[in-house]
């Protein structure tokens, strides 16, 4: 499958999005940042770094990560990957997700580390490891991340896309296309670094989950 597109949505990430672009160079394949709502050099930024840029005003991940697939779909993609700004890929992210579609996945979902967690109290990073840990069994899991994911494209328009939603919208993808019949892949075994900052942009997304987890545990 050589049509293969990655989206990384994008509100104010002119400091993180270097990193995540850098990791992307290195998996080969057409890159759109969908810079959104930005006050800061997000879209400079994302040019310079060999991505095409799709700008809106919507502050919403979801129309954020349909936009960027929707501008993918124009160029042909058959595949679409999507990660974050703060989070990078490893080398082989693609080949591990199109081997899976190879094998019939209609979509992939992958797991995450975290990169950093200093900004946390001591007791924090264990208490999260557990955790996650329990929704993992040998390869597959239970987790939806949009840092990790790929998926068909013809699965994606026959689910009705990501819903326009600003938390959740990954679940809500995945949802869609197990309702529609598609065969959807849980597989822990090529994560995707992220951070654990705290001024997180989706309002219920990776960094309200830590905060709740710090706060009620």
């Amino acid at each position: 499958m050589t049509h293969v597109a990655v989206i990384v949505p994008a509100h104010d990430e002119q400091a993180l999005l270097p990193a995540c672009l850098n990791a992307l160079r290195a998996v080969g394949a057409r890159l759109i940042v969908v810079a959104d709502g930005c006050t800061d050099d997000t879209a400079l930024v994302a040019a310079a770094g060999g991505a095409d840029v799709v700008t809106i005003e919507e502050r919403n991940v979801g129309r954020a990560r349909a936009a960027g697939v929707a501008e993918a779909l124009r160029g042909g993609a058959l595949w679409l990957a999507t990660t974050d700004a703060d989070s990078r890929v490893p080398p082989n992210w693609l080949e591990w997700q199109l081997g899976h579609a190879r094998a019939g996945a209609d979509l992939v979902a992958g797991t995450v580390e975290v990169d950093d967690w200093s900004g946390w109290p001591g007791p924090m990073p264990s208490r999260y490891e557990r955790r996650y840990r329990e929704l993992v069994a040998g390869a597959r899991h239970g987790h939806i991340h949009g840092a990790n994911l790929g998926f068909r494209a013809s699965a994606y328009l026959a689910a009705g896309g990501f819903p326009e939603l600003p938390s959740d919208e990954d679940r809500g993808l995945v949802a869609r296309i197990r309702a529609t019949g598609g065969r959807v892949v849980t597989d822990a075994g090529c994560p995707v670094r992220t951070s654990a900052r705290t001024d997180g942009r989706a309002p219920h997304g990776f960094a309200a989950h830590l905060r709740n987890l710090a706060t009620n545990s």
